[in-house]
Protein backbone atom coordinates (compact mmCIF):
# COMPACT_ATOMS: atom_id res chain seq x y z
CA UNK A 1 0.00 0.00 0.00
CA UNK A 2 1.27 3.67 -0.69
CA UNK A 3 2.21 5.62 2.28
CA UNK A 4 0.56 9.16 2.41
CA UNK A 5 3.60 10.30 1.12
CA UNK A 6 3.39 9.20 -1.90
CA UNK A 7 -0.05 10.50 -2.88
CA UNK A 8 -0.97 13.92 -3.84
CA UNK A 9 -3.59 15.48 -1.72
CA UNK A 10 -5.67 16.93 -4.33
CA UNK A 11 -9.32 16.20 -3.71
CA UNK A 12 -12.01 18.47 -1.72
CA UNK A 13 -15.27 17.63 -0.37
CA UNK A 14 -17.25 17.40 -4.36
CA UNK A 15 -14.93 14.52 -5.32
CA UNK A 16 -15.23 12.73 -1.50
CA UNK A 17 -19.17 12.87 -1.96
CA UNK A 18 -18.89 11.95 -5.37
CA UNK A 19 -17.44 9.17 -4.38
CA UNK A 20 -19.78 7.91 -1.70
CA UNK A 21 -22.68 8.73 -3.67
CA UNK A 22 -21.32 6.81 -6.94
CA UNK A 23 -20.02 4.22 -4.74
CA UNK A 24 -23.61 3.18 -3.13
CA UNK A 25 -26.01 4.26 -6.13
CA UNK A 26 -25.19 1.17 -8.37
CA UNK A 27 -27.70 -2.11 -9.69
CA UNK A 28 -29.31 -2.52 -5.89
CA UNK A 29 -31.41 0.52 -6.43
CA UNK A 30 -32.76 -0.81 -10.00
CA UNK A 31 -32.84 -4.49 -9.20
CA UNK A 32 -33.12 -5.23 -5.79
CA UNK A 33 -36.41 -4.40 -5.24
CA UNK A 34 -37.57 -7.12 -6.80
CA UNK A 35 -35.83 -9.62 -3.74
CA UNK A 36 -37.28 -7.44 -1.56
CA UNK A 37 -41.00 -7.59 -2.62
CA UNK A 38 -40.81 -11.49 -2.62
CA UNK A 39 -39.12 -11.67 0.68
CA UNK A 40 -41.98 -8.83 2.38
CA UNK A 41 -44.94 -9.54 0.17
CA UNK A 42 -46.41 -6.48 1.34
CA UNK A 43 -46.44 -2.21 0.54
CA UNK A 44 -46.09 -1.90 4.20
CA UNK A 45 -43.15 -4.06 4.90
CA UNK A 46 -41.24 -3.61 1.41
CA UNK A 47 -40.87 0.24 2.26
CA UNK A 48 -40.32 -0.32 6.21
CA UNK A 49 -37.28 -2.18 5.13
CA UNK A 50 -35.81 0.44 2.78
CA UNK A 51 -36.39 3.46 5.80
CA UNK A 52 -34.79 0.94 7.97
CA UNK A 53 -31.99 -0.21 5.86
CA UNK A 54 -31.10 3.75 5.35
CA UNK A 55 -31.54 4.42 9.22
CA UNK A 56 -28.67 1.22 9.81
CA UNK A 57 -27.42 2.81 7.10
CA UNK A 58 -27.19 6.28 7.97
CA UNK A 59 -26.32 5.04 11.44
CA UNK A 60 -23.57 2.95 10.42
CA UNK A 61 -21.79 6.14 8.21
CA UNK A 62 -21.91 8.12 11.02
CA UNK A 63 -19.92 5.86 13.07
CA UNK A 64 -17.60 4.63 10.11
CA UNK A 65 -17.17 8.88 9.63
CA UNK A 66 -15.19 9.26 13.33
CA UNK A 67 -13.24 6.65 12.28
CA UNK A 68 -12.21 7.92 9.08
CA UNK A 69 -11.71 11.32 10.61
CA UNK A 70 -9.27 9.96 13.38
CA UNK A 71 -7.79 7.63 11.07
CA UNK A 72 -7.37 9.20 7.55
CA UNK A 73 -5.41 6.92 6.17
CA UNK A 74 -5.14 5.37 2.70
CA UNK A 75 -6.59 2.05 3.24
CA UNK A 76 -9.89 3.07 4.94
CA UNK A 77 -11.16 0.20 6.08
CA UNK A 78 -8.54 -2.06 6.24
CA UNK A 79 -6.45 0.48 8.91
CA UNK A 80 -9.52 0.46 11.31
CA UNK A 81 -9.88 -3.49 11.34
CA UNK A 82 -5.68 -2.98 11.75
CA UNK A 83 -6.04 0.11 14.92
CA UNK A 84 -8.36 -1.72 16.75
CA UNK A 85 -7.78 -5.54 16.08
CA UNK A 86 -4.62 -5.98 14.86
CA UNK A 87 -2.71 -7.27 11.65
CA UNK A 88 -3.65 -10.21 11.32
CA UNK A 89 -7.46 -9.14 11.66
CA UNK A 90 -7.02 -6.55 8.92
CA UNK A 91 -5.31 -9.26 6.99
CA UNK A 92 -8.43 -11.52 7.10
CA UNK A 93 -10.14 -8.79 5.64
CA UNK A 94 -8.26 -8.33 3.00
CA UNK A 95 -8.37 -11.21 2.38
CA UNK A 96 -11.72 -11.88 2.28
CA UNK A 97 -12.20 -9.04 -0.11
CA UNK A 98 -10.29 -10.43 -2.69
CA UNK A 99 -10.95 -14.29 -2.24
CA UNK A 100 -14.91 -13.40 -1.83
CA UNK A 101 -16.36 -9.74 -1.66
CA UNK A 102 -14.52 -8.14 -4.78
CA UNK A 103 -15.23 -10.70 -7.53
CA UNK A 104 -18.33 -11.55 -6.07
CA UNK A 105 -19.43 -7.74 -6.69
CA UNK A 106 -17.68 -8.41 -9.91
CA UNK A 107 -19.96 -11.74 -11.23
CA UNK A 108 -23.15 -10.68 -9.73
CA UNK A 109 -23.04 -7.03 -11.43
CA UNK A 110 -22.23 -8.89 -14.99
CA UNK A 111 -25.17 -11.29 -14.66
CA UNK A 112 -27.76 -8.60 -14.26
CA UNK A 113 -26.20 -6.57 -16.97
CA UNK A 114 -26.45 -9.94 -18.74
CA UNK A 115 -30.12 -10.25 -17.75
CA UNK A 116 -30.69 -6.71 -18.83
CA UNK A 117 -29.26 -7.04 -22.62
CA UNK A 118 -31.40 -10.32 -22.91
CA UNK A 119 -34.49 -8.71 -21.80
CA UNK A 120 -33.22 -5.79 -24.31
CA UNK A 121 -32.51 -7.32 -27.23
CA UNK A 122 -35.54 -10.41 -26.50
CA UNK A 123 -32.81 -13.07 -26.76
CA UNK A 124 -32.38 -16.87 -25.36
CA UNK A 125 -31.18 -16.94 -21.73
CA UNK A 126 -28.81 -19.49 -23.21
CA UNK A 127 -26.95 -16.03 -23.95
CA UNK A 128 -26.73 -14.93 -20.30
CA UNK A 129 -22.84 -16.37 -19.25
CA UNK A 130 -21.59 -15.80 -22.45
CA UNK A 131 -22.89 -11.98 -22.00
CA UNK A 132 -21.96 -11.86 -18.03
CA UNK A 133 -17.94 -13.78 -18.45
CA UNK A 134 -17.90 -11.10 -21.76
CA UNK A 135 -18.59 -7.83 -19.86
CA UNK A 136 -16.41 -9.29 -16.69
CA UNK A 137 -13.58 -9.49 -19.16
CA UNK A 138 -13.98 -6.64 -21.20
CA UNK A 139 -14.14 -4.31 -18.21
CA UNK A 140 -10.75 -6.07 -17.25
CA UNK A 141 -8.92 -5.50 -20.36
CA UNK A 142 -9.93 -1.56 -20.44
CA UNK A 143 -8.90 -1.54 -17.17
CA UNK A 144 -5.31 -2.88 -17.45
CA UNK A 145 -4.69 -0.27 -20.10
CA UNK A 146 -4.27 2.07 -17.18
CA UNK A 147 -6.08 3.92 -14.66
CA UNK A 148 -7.00 6.92 -16.95
CA UNK A 149 -8.68 4.60 -18.93
CA UNK A 150 -10.88 3.11 -16.33
CA UNK A 151 -11.59 6.50 -14.55
CA UNK A 152 -12.86 7.95 -17.55
CA UNK A 153 -14.98 5.27 -17.87
CA UNK A 154 -16.45 5.47 -14.41
CA UNK A 155 -16.63 9.09 -14.79
CA UNK A 156 -18.91 9.19 -17.73
CA UNK A 157 -21.06 6.24 -15.96
CA UNK A 158 -21.29 8.59 -12.98
CA UNK A 159 -23.71 11.27 -15.17
CA UNK A 160 -25.13 8.00 -17.00
CA UNK A 161 -26.08 6.36 -13.78
CA UNK A 162 -28.47 9.72 -12.20
CA UNK A 163 -30.45 10.33 -15.80
CA UNK A 164 -32.57 6.89 -15.41
CA UNK A 165 -33.19 7.61 -12.03
CA UNK A 166 -34.24 11.22 -11.48
CA UNK A 167 -36.44 10.59 -14.84
CA UNK A 168 -38.47 7.47 -13.20
CA UNK A 169 -38.51 9.40 -10.00
CA UNK A 170 -40.44 12.65 -12.09
CA UNK A 171 -42.68 10.56 -14.14
CA UNK A 172 -43.60 8.27 -11.85
CA UNK A 173 -44.47 10.72 -9.22
CA UNK A 174 -46.63 11.84 -12.50
CA UNK A 175 -47.95 8.78 -13.14
CA UNK A 176 -51.49 8.25 -13.14
CA UNK A 177 -52.66 4.96 -13.36
CA UNK A 178 -51.25 3.51 -9.67
CA UNK A 179 -50.74 0.04 -7.86
CA UNK A 180 -52.06 -0.02 -4.81
CA UNK A 181 -50.07 0.78 -1.78
CA UNK A 182 -50.73 0.63 1.41
CA UNK A 183 -48.02 2.06 4.23
CA UNK A 184 -50.35 1.50 7.10
CA UNK A 185 -50.44 -0.87 9.62
CA UNK A 186 -46.99 -2.93 9.33
CA UNK A 187 -47.41 -6.29 8.31
CA UNK A 188 -46.22 -9.58 5.85
CA UNK A 189 -47.32 -11.98 3.33
CA UNK A 190 -49.52 -14.39 4.06
CA UNK A 191 -47.94 -17.97 5.15
CA UNK A 192 -44.49 -15.96 6.09
CA UNK A 193 -43.44 -14.54 9.85
CA UNK A 194 -42.26 -11.15 10.55
CA UNK A 195 -39.22 -11.13 11.75
CA UNK A 196 -37.54 -14.09 9.01
CA UNK A 197 -39.14 -12.13 6.04
CA UNK A 198 -37.62 -8.68 7.48
CA UNK A 199 -34.26 -10.21 7.80
CA UNK A 200 -34.45 -11.30 4.48
CA UNK A 201 -35.48 -7.59 2.91
CA UNK A 202 -32.83 -6.20 4.76
CA UNK A 203 -30.13 -8.58 3.29
CA UNK A 204 -31.41 -7.53 0.13
CA UNK A 205 -31.64 -3.88 0.79
CA UNK A 206 -28.03 -3.69 2.68
CA UNK A 207 -26.34 -4.91 -0.60
CA UNK A 208 -27.91 -1.81 -2.54
CA UNK A 209 -26.92 0.61 0.14
CA UNK A 210 -23.09 -1.20 0.35
CA UNK A 211 -20.15 0.96 -0.74
CA UNK A 212 -19.63 4.01 1.19
CA UNK A 213 -17.20 3.31 3.86
CA UNK A 214 -14.71 2.89 0.32
CA UNK A 215 -14.21 6.14 0.10
CA UNK A 216 -11.60 6.15 3.63
CA UNK A 217 -9.26 4.75 0.39
CA UNK A 218 -9.24 8.33 -0.86
CA UNK A 219 -8.42 9.59 2.72
CA UNK A 220 -4.51 10.17 1.82
CA UNK A 221 -5.77 12.31 -1.49
CA UNK A 222 -8.08 14.56 0.38
CA UNK A 223 -6.71 18.00 1.29
CA UNK A 224 -8.75 18.03 4.24
CA UNK A 225 -9.64 14.67 5.27
CA UNK A 226 -10.96 14.93 9.16
CA UNK A 227 -13.44 17.39 7.96
CA UNK A 228 -14.28 16.48 4.45
CA UNK A 229 -14.47 12.59 5.00
CA UNK A 230 -17.36 12.56 7.80
CA UNK A 231 -18.84 15.16 5.87
CA UNK A 232 -19.12 13.37 2.84
CA UNK A 233 -19.91 9.90 4.24
CA UNK A 234 -22.67 11.58 6.48
CA UNK A 235 -24.54 13.70 3.90
CA UNK A 236 -23.42 11.28 1.09
CA UNK A 237 -25.64 8.69 2.58
CA UNK A 238 -28.64 10.39 3.61
CA UNK A 239 -28.81 11.65 0.27
CA UNK A 240 -28.89 8.10 -1.03
CA UNK A 241 -31.23 7.06 0.93
CA UNK A 242 -33.57 9.64 0.03
CA UNK A 243 -33.44 8.60 -3.70
CA UNK A 244 -33.55 4.85 -2.89
CA UNK A 245 -36.96 5.24 -0.79
CA UNK A 246 -38.00 7.77 -3.59
CA UNK A 247 -37.55 5.26 -6.48
CA UNK A 248 -39.06 2.14 -4.81
CA UNK A 249 -41.58 4.24 -3.39
CA UNK A 250 -42.30 4.57 -7.31
CA UNK A 251 -41.48 1.17 -8.49
CA UNK A 252 -44.38 0.08 -5.93
CA UNK A 253 -46.62 2.84 -7.11
CA UNK A 254 -46.27 1.67 -10.73
CA UNK A 255 -46.09 -2.17 -10.60
CA UNK A 256 -48.08 -4.05 -7.88
CA UNK A 257 -46.15 -6.11 -5.64
CA UNK A 258 -47.34 -9.00 -7.09
CA UNK A 259 -45.62 -8.28 -9.95
CA UNK A 260 -42.71 -6.87 -8.52
CA UNK A 261 -41.90 -9.98 -6.51
CA UNK A 262 -38.95 -11.88 -7.38
CA UNK A 263 -39.22 -10.18 -10.87
CA UNK A 264 -35.35 -9.73 -12.36
CA UNK A 265 -37.05 -7.54 -15.54
CA UNK A 266 -38.88 -4.94 -13.08
CA UNK A 267 -36.99 -1.92 -13.55
CA UNK A 268 -37.47 -2.42 -17.34
CA UNK A 269 -41.09 -2.95 -16.99
CA UNK A 270 -41.49 0.09 -15.11
CA UNK A 271 -39.89 1.94 -17.36
CA UNK A 272 -41.74 0.55 -20.18
CA UNK A 273 -45.22 1.09 -18.64
CA UNK A 274 -43.39 4.99 -17.51
CA UNK A 275 -42.45 6.03 -20.87
CA UNK A 276 -43.72 3.39 -23.67
CA UNK A 277 -41.69 0.94 -25.63
CA UNK A 278 -38.96 2.92 -26.80
CA UNK A 279 -38.54 5.40 -23.88
CA UNK A 280 -38.39 2.27 -22.03
CA UNK A 281 -35.63 0.64 -24.00
CA UNK A 282 -34.20 4.20 -23.73
CA UNK A 283 -33.53 3.88 -20.15
CA UNK A 284 -32.84 0.39 -19.89
CA UNK A 285 -29.89 1.32 -22.10
CA UNK A 286 -29.12 4.35 -19.22
CA UNK A 287 -29.67 1.36 -16.46
CA UNK A 288 -27.35 -0.62 -18.32
CA UNK A 289 -24.61 1.65 -18.39
CA UNK A 290 -25.02 2.75 -14.69
CA UNK A 291 -24.51 -1.22 -13.93
CA UNK A 292 -21.45 -1.28 -16.35
CA UNK A 293 -20.22 1.89 -14.18
CA UNK A 294 -20.37 -0.18 -11.20
CA UNK A 295 -18.57 -3.36 -12.66
CA UNK A 296 -16.22 -0.74 -13.89
CA UNK A 297 -15.62 0.75 -10.37
CA UNK A 298 -15.17 -2.41 -8.81
CA UNK A 299 -12.90 -3.73 -11.28
CA UNK A 300 -10.73 -1.17 -10.94
CA UNK A 301 -10.96 -1.34 -6.85
CA UNK A 302 -10.62 -5.20 -7.08
CA UNK A 303 -7.21 -5.69 -9.13
CA UNK A 304 -5.42 -3.43 -6.14
CA UNK A 305 -6.30 -6.00 -3.45
CA UNK A 306 -4.14 -8.57 -4.10
CA UNK A 307 -1.65 -6.14 -5.10
CA UNK A 308 -1.25 -4.78 -1.74
CA UNK A 309 -1.07 -8.35 0.10
CA UNK A 310 1.21 -8.67 -2.66
CA UNK A 311 3.53 -5.65 -1.67
CA UNK A 312 3.36 -7.37 1.65
CA UNK A 313 4.80 -10.57 0.32
CA UNK A 314 1.52 -12.24 2.29
CA UNK A 315 -0.79 -13.92 -0.47
CA UNK A 316 0.53 -16.88 -2.57
CA UNK A 317 2.37 -16.03 -6.00
CA UNK A 318 2.94 -12.56 -4.40
CA UNK A 319 6.21 -12.00 -6.90
CA UNK A 320 4.00 -12.40 -9.83
CA UNK A 321 1.21 -10.53 -8.32
CA UNK A 322 3.17 -7.80 -7.12
CA UNK A 323 4.30 -6.83 -10.80
CA UNK A 324 2.78 -3.70 -12.16
CA UNK A 325 2.83 -2.78 -16.15
CA UNK A 326 2.62 0.89 -16.81
CA UNK A 327 0.80 1.68 -13.36
CA UNK A 328 -1.66 -1.65 -13.37
CA UNK A 329 -1.18 -4.31 -11.23
CA UNK A 330 -2.36 -6.98 -14.31
CA UNK A 331 -1.54 -9.90 -12.34
CA UNK A 332 -3.71 -9.29 -9.80
CA UNK A 333 -6.26 -7.91 -12.35
CA UNK A 334 -6.15 -11.52 -13.83
CA UNK A 335 -6.78 -13.24 -10.34
CA UNK A 336 -9.75 -11.52 -9.41
CA UNK A 337 -10.85 -12.07 -13.29
CA UNK A 338 -10.72 -15.60 -12.93
CA UNK A 339 -12.38 -15.73 -9.64
CA UNK A 340 -14.93 -13.26 -10.52
CA UNK A 341 -15.71 -15.45 -13.73
CA UNK A 342 -15.58 -18.98 -11.72
CA UNK A 343 -18.23 -17.36 -9.64
CA UNK A 344 -20.65 -16.16 -12.83
CA UNK A 345 -20.37 -19.78 -14.00
CA UNK A 346 -21.82 -21.69 -10.28
CA UNK A 347 -24.12 -18.86 -10.10
CA UNK A 348 -25.53 -19.85 -13.32
CA UNK A 349 -26.09 -23.20 -12.01
CA UNK A 350 -27.51 -22.54 -8.59
CA UNK A 351 -31.27 -21.19 -8.29
CA UNK A 352 -31.13 -17.14 -8.03
CA UNK A 353 -27.61 -16.69 -8.99
CA UNK A 354 -27.79 -13.09 -8.43
CA UNK A 355 -29.13 -13.16 -4.95
CA UNK A 356 -26.69 -15.80 -3.95
CA UNK A 357 -23.84 -14.10 -5.00
CA UNK A 358 -24.79 -10.39 -3.11
CA UNK A 359 -26.30 -11.97 -0.10
CA UNK A 360 -22.66 -14.09 0.59
CA UNK A 361 -20.65 -10.66 -0.10
CA UNK A 362 -23.22 -8.69 2.41
CA UNK A 363 -22.67 -10.88 4.71
CA UNK A 364 -18.80 -10.82 4.48
CA UNK A 365 -18.65 -7.38 4.69
CA UNK A 366 -21.08 -6.70 7.37
CA UNK A 367 -18.84 -9.07 9.36
CA UNK A 368 -15.86 -6.53 8.93
CA UNK A 369 -18.39 -3.16 8.98
CA UNK A 370 -19.77 -4.55 12.27
CA UNK A 371 -16.01 -5.11 13.84
CA UNK A 372 -15.18 -1.18 12.94
CA UNK A 373 -18.38 -0.34 14.73
CA UNK A 374 -17.22 -1.66 18.44
CA UNK A 375 -13.42 -0.30 17.30
CA UNK A 376 -15.33 3.12 17.85
CA UNK A 377 -15.89 2.17 21.06
CA UNK A 378 -12.28 0.19 22.30
CA UNK A 379 -10.30 3.22 20.83
CA UNK A 380 -12.33 5.29 22.51
CA UNK A 381 -11.28 3.46 26.03
CA UNK A 382 -7.61 2.81 24.83
CA UNK A 383 -7.07 6.02 22.99
CA UNK A 384 -8.53 8.84 24.83
CA UNK A 385 -6.11 10.89 23.39
CA UNK A 386 -6.20 10.21 20.05
CA UNK A 387 -7.06 13.39 18.12
CA UNK A 388 -10.68 13.07 16.85
CA UNK A 389 -12.00 16.23 14.84
CA UNK A 390 -15.57 14.58 13.83
CA UNK A 391 -17.67 12.72 16.63
CA UNK A 392 -20.27 10.53 16.00
CA UNK A 393 -23.36 12.47 17.13
CA UNK A 394 -25.67 11.09 20.46
CA UNK A 395 -22.80 8.80 21.00
CA UNK A 396 -23.45 5.95 22.39
CA UNK A 397 -26.88 5.36 20.55
CA UNK A 398 -26.12 5.69 17.34
CA UNK A 399 -22.72 3.53 17.10
CA UNK A 400 -24.85 0.72 19.09
CA UNK A 401 -27.73 1.33 16.49
CA UNK A 402 -25.28 0.14 13.78
CA UNK A 403 -23.95 -2.38 15.81
CA UNK A 404 -27.51 -4.27 16.69
CA UNK A 405 -28.20 -3.53 12.57
CA UNK A 406 -25.17 -5.55 12.01
CA UNK A 407 -25.24 -8.35 14.05
CA UNK A 408 -29.18 -8.47 13.14
CA UNK A 409 -27.92 -8.69 9.77
CA UNK A 410 -25.34 -11.51 10.51
CA UNK A 411 -27.69 -13.64 12.76
CA UNK A 412 -30.66 -13.54 10.16
CA UNK A 413 -28.41 -14.30 7.11
CA UNK A 414 -27.12 -17.11 9.57
CA UNK A 415 -30.73 -18.17 10.56
CA UNK A 416 -31.82 -18.29 6.55
CA UNK A 417 -29.09 -19.59 4.60
CA UNK A 418 -26.84 -21.32 7.22
CA UNK A 419 -25.01 -22.77 4.55
CA UNK A 420 -24.53 -19.94 2.53
CA UNK A 421 -23.29 -18.24 5.51
CA UNK A 422 -21.02 -21.45 6.73
CA UNK A 423 -19.27 -20.88 3.38
CA UNK A 424 -18.27 -17.54 4.01
CA UNK A 425 -17.09 -17.76 7.20
CA UNK A 426 -15.23 -21.26 6.01
CA UNK A 427 -13.42 -19.00 2.82
CA UNK A 428 -12.32 -15.74 4.82
CA UNK A 429 -10.81 -18.24 7.97
CA UNK A 430 -9.08 -20.28 5.00
CA UNK A 431 -6.77 -17.35 4.99
CA UNK A 432 -5.09 -17.58 8.60
CA UNK A 433 -3.30 -20.97 7.90
CA UNK A 434 -1.55 -18.99 4.69
CA UNK A 435 -0.74 -15.41 6.63
CA UNK A 436 0.58 -17.55 9.22
CA UNK A 437 2.93 -19.93 6.52
CA UNK A 438 3.98 -16.37 4.91
CA UNK A 439 4.48 -14.41 7.53
CA UNK A 440 6.83 -17.15 9.65
CA UNK A 441 8.69 -17.60 5.92
CA UNK A 442 9.47 -14.06 4.75
CA UNK A 443 9.73 -12.52 8.55
CA UNK A 444 7.69 -9.55 7.43
CA UNK A 445 5.20 -7.09 9.06
CA UNK A 446 1.53 -7.83 7.62
CA UNK A 447 -0.35 -4.91 6.29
Amino acid sequence: MESKEELKRTLGFFPALATVMGSVIGSGVFFKGASVAQATQTTSLFMFVWIFAGVISICAALTGAEMAAAIPETGGMLRYIERGYGKTAAFLLGWAQVMIYFPAEVAALSIVFGTQVIHLLGLSQDFLVPIALSVAILTALLNFLGSRVGGLIQSIAFVMKLIPIILIIIFGILHQDTAQVSLFPLSVGHHLSFFPALGAGLLATMYAYNGWIYVGNIAGELKNPTKDLPRAISIGIVGVMIIYVLINYIFIKVLPISQLSGNEDAASKVAELLFGGIGGKIITIGILISVYGTINGYTMTAMRQPYTLAKEKLFPFWKLLVKVHKGTPIASGVLELILACTMICIAFFSNDGFNLLTDMLVFIIWLFYTLVFIALFLLRKREPDLLRPYKVPLYPIVPTIAILGGLFIICMTLFNDFALSLTGIGATLLGLPIYFYLKKKYHTPSI
